[in-house]
Protein backbone atom coordinates (compact mmCIF):
# COMPACT_ATOMS: atom_id res chain seq x y z
CA UNK A 1 0.00 0.00 0.00
CA UNK A 2 1.23 3.48 -1.20
CA UNK A 3 1.81 5.74 2.09
CA UNK A 4 0.47 9.16 2.37
CA UNK A 5 3.00 11.91 2.00
CA UNK A 6 4.30 13.97 5.12
CA UNK A 7 2.98 17.36 4.99
CA UNK A 8 3.14 19.81 7.37
CA UNK A 9 -0.40 21.25 8.77
CA UNK A 10 -0.64 24.16 6.46
CA UNK A 11 -0.49 22.00 3.36
CA UNK A 12 -3.58 20.70 2.00
CA UNK A 13 -3.60 16.55 0.94
CA UNK A 14 -5.06 15.56 -1.91
CA UNK A 15 -6.66 11.81 -2.05
CA UNK A 16 -7.24 10.35 -5.34
CA UNK A 17 -4.98 8.47 -8.24
CA UNK A 18 -2.96 9.79 -10.75
CA UNK A 19 -5.01 7.24 -13.36
CA UNK A 20 -7.82 9.56 -12.30
CA UNK A 21 -9.30 12.28 -14.61
CA UNK A 22 -11.53 13.97 -11.56
CA UNK A 23 -8.21 13.48 -10.05
CA UNK A 24 -6.08 14.96 -12.46
CA UNK A 25 -8.41 18.19 -13.18
CA UNK A 26 -6.97 18.90 -9.18
CA UNK A 27 -3.92 18.62 -9.78
CA UNK A 28 -3.81 20.84 -13.04
CA UNK A 29 -5.55 23.77 -11.12
CA UNK A 30 -2.95 23.34 -8.60
CA UNK A 31 -0.33 23.52 -10.53
CA UNK A 32 -1.52 26.35 -12.52
CA UNK A 33 -2.59 28.28 -9.25
CA UNK A 34 1.02 27.45 -7.91
CA UNK A 35 -0.52 25.61 -4.53
CA UNK A 36 1.44 23.17 -2.98
CA UNK A 37 -0.54 19.72 -2.01
CA UNK A 38 0.58 16.63 -0.48
CA UNK A 39 -0.73 13.41 -2.26
CA UNK A 40 -2.27 10.24 -0.96
CA UNK A 41 -3.43 7.63 -2.88
CA UNK A 42 -6.53 5.89 -2.55
CA UNK A 43 -5.28 2.00 -2.82
CA UNK A 44 -8.19 0.12 -4.25
CA UNK A 45 -11.13 1.91 -6.23
CA UNK A 46 -13.53 -1.53 -5.05
CA UNK A 47 -13.31 -0.78 -1.55
CA UNK A 48 -16.60 0.72 0.25
CA UNK A 49 -14.85 2.03 3.06
CA UNK A 50 -15.50 5.73 3.31
CA UNK A 51 -12.58 5.83 5.43
CA UNK A 52 -10.67 4.78 2.47
CA UNK A 53 -12.14 8.19 0.22
CA UNK A 54 -11.28 9.85 3.50
CA UNK A 55 -15.11 9.83 4.90
CA UNK A 56 -16.33 10.87 1.23
CA UNK A 57 -20.13 9.20 1.79
CA UNK A 58 -20.48 9.07 -1.85
CA UNK A 59 -17.37 6.46 -1.78
CA UNK A 60 -15.22 8.93 -5.30
CA UNK A 61 -12.57 10.97 -5.70
CA UNK A 62 -11.20 13.22 -5.44
CA UNK A 63 -10.68 14.43 -2.27
CA UNK A 64 -8.55 17.61 -0.55
CA UNK A 65 -7.98 17.81 3.20
CA UNK A 66 -7.56 21.37 4.42
CA UNK A 67 -6.39 21.23 8.74
CA UNK A 68 -10.10 20.26 9.64
CA UNK A 69 -12.08 20.64 6.74
CA UNK A 70 -12.24 18.09 3.50
CA UNK A 71 -13.64 19.33 0.40
CA UNK A 72 -15.23 16.84 -1.73
CA UNK A 73 -14.85 16.38 -5.46
CA UNK A 74 -13.51 18.08 -8.05
CA UNK A 75 -14.99 21.25 -8.40
CA UNK A 76 -14.87 22.05 -4.79
CA UNK A 77 -11.82 21.33 -4.87
CA UNK A 78 -10.39 23.72 -7.86
CA UNK A 79 -12.66 25.89 -6.13
CA UNK A 80 -10.54 25.90 -2.86
CA UNK A 81 -7.04 25.63 -4.38
CA UNK A 82 -8.07 28.86 -6.42
CA UNK A 83 -8.78 30.69 -3.10
CA UNK A 84 -5.47 29.64 -1.62
CA UNK A 85 -3.71 30.69 -4.95
CA UNK A 86 -0.30 33.16 -3.65
CA UNK A 87 -1.33 34.97 -6.89
CA UNK A 88 -5.13 35.48 -8.37
CA UNK A 89 -5.75 34.33 -11.74
CA UNK A 90 -8.25 34.82 -14.11
CA UNK A 91 -10.08 31.11 -13.85
CA UNK A 92 -13.47 31.01 -16.33
CA UNK A 93 -15.75 29.01 -13.72
CA UNK A 94 -18.95 26.72 -15.07
CA UNK A 95 -21.48 29.44 -13.89
CA UNK A 96 -19.65 32.40 -16.12
CA UNK A 97 -20.49 29.89 -19.31
CA UNK A 98 -23.80 31.89 -19.58
CA UNK A 99 -24.04 30.75 -23.97
CA UNK A 100 -25.79 27.55 -24.77
CA UNK A 101 -22.06 26.20 -26.28
CA UNK A 102 -19.82 26.63 -23.60
CA UNK A 103 -22.38 25.55 -20.94
CA UNK A 104 -23.80 21.84 -22.96
CA UNK A 105 -20.06 21.36 -23.86
CA UNK A 106 -19.33 21.99 -19.77
CA UNK A 107 -21.80 19.62 -19.42
CA UNK A 108 -20.81 17.46 -21.69
CA UNK A 109 -17.87 16.95 -20.42
CA UNK A 110 -18.45 16.04 -17.05
CA UNK A 111 -21.29 13.82 -18.19
CA UNK A 112 -18.75 11.68 -20.02
CA UNK A 113 -15.72 11.89 -17.46
CA UNK A 114 -19.16 10.13 -15.44
CA UNK A 115 -20.00 7.78 -18.14
CA UNK A 116 -16.30 6.82 -18.42
CA UNK A 117 -15.62 5.72 -14.56
CA UNK A 118 -18.63 3.86 -14.76
CA UNK A 119 -17.60 1.68 -17.88
CA UNK A 120 -14.46 1.23 -16.15
CA UNK A 121 -15.98 0.11 -12.96
CA UNK A 122 -18.42 -2.37 -14.69
CA UNK A 123 -15.21 -3.54 -16.72
CA UNK A 124 -13.76 -4.49 -13.16
CA UNK A 125 -17.30 -6.39 -12.12
CA UNK A 126 -17.29 -8.37 -15.19
CA UNK A 127 -20.34 -7.09 -16.23
CA UNK A 128 -21.26 -8.86 -20.01
CA UNK A 129 -20.08 -6.83 -22.82
CA UNK A 130 -23.99 -7.52 -23.91
CA UNK A 131 -25.18 -5.84 -21.23
CA UNK A 132 -28.08 -3.70 -22.23
CA UNK A 133 -26.98 -0.79 -19.64
CA UNK A 134 -23.35 -1.24 -20.43
CA UNK A 135 -24.15 -0.55 -24.38
CA UNK A 136 -25.81 2.50 -23.92
CA UNK A 137 -23.46 3.89 -21.75
CA UNK A 138 -21.22 3.25 -24.88
CA UNK A 139 -23.00 4.56 -27.14
CA UNK A 140 -23.48 7.43 -24.87
CA UNK A 141 -20.19 7.85 -24.20
CA UNK A 142 -19.47 7.87 -28.18
CA UNK A 143 -21.91 10.70 -28.54
CA UNK A 144 -20.81 13.15 -26.53
CA UNK A 145 -17.03 12.92 -27.28
CA UNK A 146 -18.40 13.50 -31.31
CA UNK A 147 -20.84 16.37 -29.99
CA UNK A 148 -17.12 18.25 -28.49
CA UNK A 149 -15.13 16.91 -31.29
CA UNK A 150 -17.45 19.32 -33.58
CA UNK A 151 -18.03 21.86 -30.66
CA UNK A 152 -14.34 22.53 -29.02
CA UNK A 153 -12.87 24.75 -31.29
CA UNK A 154 -16.42 27.01 -31.58
CA UNK A 155 -16.39 26.85 -27.81
CA UNK A 156 -13.15 27.57 -26.60
CA UNK A 157 -13.60 31.06 -28.98
CA UNK A 158 -16.07 31.95 -27.11
CA UNK A 159 -14.33 31.66 -23.92
CA UNK A 160 -12.68 35.37 -22.24
CA UNK A 161 -9.59 35.69 -24.50
CA UNK A 162 -8.03 37.21 -20.94
CA UNK A 163 -7.89 33.85 -19.01
CA UNK A 164 -5.62 32.46 -17.54
CA UNK A 165 -7.66 29.15 -17.29
CA UNK A 166 -11.27 27.45 -17.71
CA UNK A 167 -12.38 24.61 -16.14
CA UNK A 168 -14.03 23.54 -19.31
CA UNK A 169 -10.73 23.16 -20.73
CA UNK A 170 -9.12 21.46 -18.35
CA UNK A 171 -12.53 18.76 -17.66
CA UNK A 172 -12.14 17.78 -21.50
CA UNK A 173 -8.43 18.15 -21.71
CA UNK A 174 -8.45 15.36 -18.47
CA UNK A 175 -11.37 13.50 -20.44
CA UNK A 176 -9.84 12.74 -24.10
CA UNK A 177 -6.48 12.12 -22.66
CA UNK A 178 -8.30 9.53 -20.22
CA UNK A 179 -9.84 7.85 -22.78
CA UNK A 180 -6.81 7.29 -24.64
CA UNK A 181 -4.62 6.10 -21.29
CA UNK A 182 -7.63 3.82 -20.59
CA UNK A 183 -8.01 2.55 -24.46
CA UNK A 184 -12.09 3.22 -23.79
CA UNK A 185 -12.55 4.15 -26.97
CA UNK A 186 -10.04 5.31 -29.72
CA UNK A 187 -9.50 9.23 -30.25
CA UNK A 188 -7.31 9.11 -33.19
CA UNK A 189 -10.53 10.03 -35.29
CA UNK A 190 -11.81 13.34 -33.38
CA UNK A 191 -9.17 15.43 -34.86
CA UNK A 192 -10.43 19.09 -33.13
CA UNK A 193 -9.65 17.36 -29.70
CA UNK A 194 -6.94 15.61 -30.83
CA UNK A 195 -5.60 19.35 -31.75
CA UNK A 196 -6.79 20.86 -28.75
CA UNK A 197 -4.72 17.94 -26.42
CA UNK A 198 -1.87 18.88 -28.42
CA UNK A 199 -2.18 22.83 -27.45
CA UNK A 200 -3.29 22.44 -23.94
CA UNK A 201 -0.96 19.44 -23.33
CA UNK A 202 2.26 21.75 -23.77
CA UNK A 203 1.38 23.56 -20.16
CA UNK A 204 3.50 22.95 -17.54
CA UNK A 205 0.68 21.78 -15.58
CA UNK A 206 -0.72 19.24 -18.27
CA UNK A 207 3.00 17.42 -18.58
CA UNK A 208 3.74 17.48 -14.90
CA UNK A 209 0.35 15.57 -14.10
CA UNK A 210 0.48 12.77 -16.75
CA UNK A 211 -1.75 9.92 -15.75
CA UNK A 212 0.25 6.68 -14.29
CA UNK A 213 -1.03 3.65 -12.06
CA UNK A 214 0.05 4.44 -8.77
CA UNK A 215 1.85 1.64 -6.79
CA UNK A 216 0.16 -0.51 -4.38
Amino acid sequence: MTQPTPAPSSTPTLVGRSSSHFTRVARIFAAELGVSYAFQVVPDLRSINAADYAGNPALRLPILRTGPTTWFGALNICRELARRAPEQRRVVWPEHLTDALTANAQELALQAMATEVTLIMSQLAGTPRDDAQLIKLQKSLLNMVSWLDDNIEAARAALPRDRDLSYLEVCAFCLVTHLEFRNVIATSGFRALIAFCDDFGQRSSAQATAYRYDAP
